[in-house]
């Protein structure tokens, strides 16, 4: 058996310390020893994207990282997209346009989306489908994801040109 070491890890804004194996992954560590269970694990391959979180304004795949290399990061997780009662324009609009049905995905999608539009709401439409198609979903077909996408990365623009 390896033996535990401390962690401290930034997620959300909340300072965590666990003790966790090095080997342990980031997700297993966001859901076994944070309690933060949005964040699914999927393939364990880095494949489907179930497991996307933000780190340090970037989109990565948990399940392909251990949780010692995200200390000193900020980790954002699905659980801190809404504040408080009020949702993620994005959470919005994946329930406005039905872009869910299962749900397992959906933490994923959040997340990737989240980060592409954060990082540049000018995504056109071609960039839309570009970075959707690094995640799977085996329930809607995708355009209801494309629609919701599409519809807060419009929505953002609008706001900026206020």
């Amino acid at each position: 058996m390896t033996e535990k070491i401390d962690i401290k890890l930034n997620i959300n804004g909340d300072d965590y310390a666990v003790r966790a194996e090095p080997r342990k992954t980031l997700v297993d560590v966001i859901r076994d020893e944070c309690g933060l269970t949005g964040t699914h694990i999927g393939c364990e391959h880095g494949i489907c994207g179930a497991c996307t979180v933000i780190l340090d304004n970037e989109a990565v795949r948990s399940c392909l990282m251990f949780a010692v290399q995200a200390q000193g990061k900020r980790i954002r997780t699905v659980e801190g997209l809404a504040d408080g009662d009020k949702l993620h324009p994005l959470q919005s609009a994946f329930i406005d346009h039905h872009a869910l049905q299962c749900g397992f995905c959906t933490p994923g999608f959040l997340m990737l989306a989240v980060n592409a539009l954060e990082t540049n709401p000018d995504l056109t439409d071609e960039d839309i489908l570009d970075l959707l198609s690094s995640n799977l979903c085996r329930c809607t077909g995708y355009q209801n994801i494309v629609k919701a996408v599409r519809s807060t990365a419009a929505e953002m623009r609008r706001q900026a040109a206020r």
